[in-house]
């Protein structure tokens, strides 16, 4: 598996969503699709009534980042959508690999997503259950917000547990991700970008995916 990008409409004119995914299929792995409830961060945005509509009227994978409390009630219909990809937080629930095989029983590949303060200690009973992990590089709830660039050991450490793990794991990174930190986080391990702010606030979100790709495959390689 290769380099993906995942561009977050977190930062895109949410009124015509539709064509803002547009702007981006042709170039673009994944839709990031931010997912947040007021409660697990301060922040509102969309639920599944507005997922399942757009998943109707693309044919982008759908990448799922669900910041909401209480992810067993909400997860498995994201995956029943048809959302490609749903990550949900290690801190939002009390019973991780449940809600894990609740989401791959659902059709969707399984994330596991973590505060920059969570430990990758926190994914000890999880990890095996899931498909991704996803190392925020800002505290979720908003975008256009700086990279944390002390979050790089962590993503390093990330790598080195998937690449233990019996399956083909990816390893995800959120937050401040553009030009000049996606190569920071692509020399550490990651292989799934998101980036919202770089991508859909460019002249041409198309090209700047482009350059992000080229950017992280520089990065990545030996």
């Amino acid at each position: 598996m290769g380099i993906q990008i995942s561009p977050s409409v977190l930062n895109a004119d949410l009124s015509r969503l539709t064509h803002e995914v547009e702007r981006i299929a042709a170039v673009a792995d994944w839709v990031h699709l931010d997912v947040m409830d007021n409660h697990f961060v301060p922040n509102l945005t969309f639920g599944l009534p507005v997922v399942e509509d757009l998943l109707r009227h693309i044919d982008t994978p759908a990448d799922c980042h669900l910041m909401v409390d209480d992810p067993g009630r909400w997860a498995p219909g994201y995956a029943e959508a048809g959302a490609g990809s749903v990550t949900f937080h290690v801190e939002a629930t009390r019973s991780p690999v449940r809600v894990a095989k609740d989401i791959r029983a659902a059709g969707s590949r399984v994330g596991v997503a973590l505060k920059p303060g969570t430990s990758l200690d926190a994914l000890a009973d999880v990890i095996r259950h899931v498909d991704m992990v996803l190392v925020m590089t800002v505290e979720p709830g908003f975008g256009g917000q700086s990279f944390m660039e002390n979050m790089l050991p962590k993503v390093r450490q990330a790598r080195r547990l998937a690449d233990a793990s019996d399956s083909d794991i990816w390893v995800q990174v959120d937050g401040g991700i553009g030009p000049g930190t996606i190569e920071q986080a692509a020399a550490a391990g990651a292989d799934v970008f998101v980036a919202g702010s770089a991508v859909f606030r460019a002249d041409d979100p198309a090209v700047m995916v482009e350059r992000l790709r080229a950017d992280a495959e520089n990065a990545a390689r030996p």
